[in-house]
């Protein structure tokens, strides 16, 4: 089911993130996870999905199937993949061309060999039946009533090898209805300018309306897609964060962010581009991939600044280093504080985190000298959060903010002669003038005192029990080696609506959790609202 679209026909957005994308490794999507990014790629606004290959693998099929059942687009027509008939038959009698049809898929994408040595060794058929097989498939599926796309495998390593037999496919195809013909980089080994010369040189001596399919093995995608459209292509294929064979596709982010706010050319319906960063991280989430941190445009780190240069410039004004604003595509500025911040990153960065520092200059000096100086240690505030936030609030209220005090606290491994372990943790704190002794055992000596500080406190704070440690990270620092040396602990918690992140440094790894694990119950209570103790 698809309403219709208010974009013209003049330009395509097309995504195969659902057969491309499902090629690269380590991602393997069930027909629920296939249809879940359908959904996610239709409330982003491009205008074709590539659903995969009905009739090639069961799945597919049934995703074909349910799709029409369940999933009213609002802005995509959803598309069937398959090949052009076999050599020697009739495309009205292949049994792959029926299932095509049979997907009930209105647009239908049809590979077709466009170099000639694939034809005679892939194929094993000669160059004139392989035309003769484009023009009948297309021009049956024309009659059926289903629009045509046709894909034109290795059809760049093809023109290198024979310019005239690769435009003759694009002819075939494009004279027997073919709407687009899409230029496929397979290999990926093309860069920008030769493939503005190829697509330039084809759309002049074909008059066929172009598209462009470029993978990334030279890291050039994206730019190939640009160029591709600069030469008059008017038809791009990606997938969604560039997942792909290999290393992967075009990146339809970047590709449909450069469209819209470099070039100008709208092809995205209207206020669709705020939601680019949701959906990405979205589609990442579905094919269970941590969402590239440093991604163009969606990436957390896109508009992260951390040199203090950059922070005194973007404190007079966030364009002088960025080249857009980042809500135009659903993403934010972030102020980053390290050994490199200055007054204006620390400033930056309590407006951030909503902590008034009412213009003192004496107190963000003090701020950014113990910043220094705990990195100086190991410590790391770019990727804590919260721990800095706990560091800015005490220097705002001239005191820490104590929820509890230690008294002490100890873990226990126990190797058994059996071959089995035991972890045991104690806590002796206090915590609203009240002594709290609290053991409690684990799968670790970390989780040990986790559990015991949630044994002690919980009573007294029944909203820590809505806290869970979501991600542990270890580093050994530099200066000494072995076991002498300093280690660094980045834990992150969340309390099921949010995240973050807090830092110990010490020079063993239990002392350095222990230290993270208190700002991260402390940091909890502070954003559930509860009022320090002490």
């Amino acid at each position: 089911m698809t309403e219709t679209s208010e974009l013209d026909d003049s330009f395509h957005v097309f995504d195969t993130t659902l057969r491309d994308g499902a090629q690269r490794e380590g991602i393997n999507l069930t027909v629920a996870d296939k249809l879940a990014i359908a959904r996610h790629l239709d409330d982003f606004g491009v205008g074709f999905i590539e659903g995969g290959w009905p009739g090639a693998n069961p799945r597919d099929t049934e995703f074909f199937a349910r799709a029409q059942q369940e999933i009213a687009f609002r802005h995509a027509q959803l598309v069937a993949f398959g090949a052009t008939r076999r050599a020697g038959g009739k495309a009205a009698e292949d049994p792959q061309v029926k299932a095509l049809l049979e997907s009930g898929a209105q647009v239908i994408t049809l590979v077709a060999k466009s170099h000639d040595r694939h034809v005679e060794l892939a194929l094993r058929t000669t160059l004139d039946e392989n035309l003769e097989m484009i023009r009948d498939t297309v021009s049956h599926l024309r009659a059926e009533g289903r629009r045509v796309f046709v894909d034109c495998e290795h059809f760049f390593d093809g023109y290198r090898a024979d310019p005239q037999y690769a435009k003759a496919v694009v002819r075939a195809a494009s004279e027997a209805g073919a709407d687009v013909v899409i230029l496929c980089d397979t290999n990926g080994g093309m860069l920008p300018a030769q493939v503005q010369a190829v697509v330039a040189t084809v759309l002049a001596d074909t008059g066929a309306r172009l598209g462009i399919h470029a993978q990334d093995d030279t890291g050039c995608a994206v730019a190939n897609t640009l160029a591709a459209v600069d030469a008059g292509a008017t038809h791009v294929q990606c997938t969604a964060n560039g997942y792909g064979e290999r290393v992967g596709n075009a990146n339809l982010f970047p590709v449909v962010a450069a469209l819209e706010l470099k070039y100008g050319r709208k092809v995205l319906p209207e206020g669709r581009l705020r939601e680019m960063t949701r959906i990405s991280h979205a589609i990442a989430e579905v094919v269970n991939l941590t969402p590239s941190t440093h991604q163009p445009y969606v990436g957390v780190s896109a508009f992260a600044h951390k040199a203090g240069l950059h922070a005194s410039a973007i404190k007079v004004d966030p364009d002088l280093y960025q080249h857009i604003d980042p809500e135009r595509v659903g993403n934010t500025m972030r102020m980053l504080v390290s050994d490199m911040a200055g007054r204006a990153s620390v400033e930056l960065k309590g407006k951030e985190l909503g902590v008034d520092l009412g213009g003192d200059r004496e107190l963000v000096g003090r701020v950014v000298e113990r910043v220094k100086e705990r990195e100086l240690q190991g410590y790391t505030y770019e990727a804590a959060d919260a721990s800095f936030e706990l560091l800015l609030r005490e220097e705002v209220a001239g005191r820490p903010l104590r929820y509890f005090r230690t008294e002490s606290w100890r873990a226990i491994v126990e190797d058994r002669p059996d071959g089995t372990h035991a972890n045991e943790a104690t806590v002796k704190l206090w915590a609203k003038a009240e002594r709290i002794v609290a053991t409690a055992e684990g799968n670790g000596p970390v989780n040990a005192l986790d559990r015991a500080l949630r044994v002690a406190l919980e009573k007294i704070y029944p909203e820590l029990a809505a806290l869970d440690l979501v991600d542990y990270k270890v580093r050994i620092l530099e200066g000494k080696h072995g076991t002498q040396s300093t280690t660094r602990v980045l834990i992150s918690t969340s309390d099921g609506t949010g995240e973050w992140s807090t830092v110990g440094v010490a020079d063993n790894v239990i002392a350095a959790s222990w230290q993270a694990l208190e700002d991260a119950y402390a940091y909890g209570l502070l954003r559930a609202g509860v009022v320090p103790a002490e």
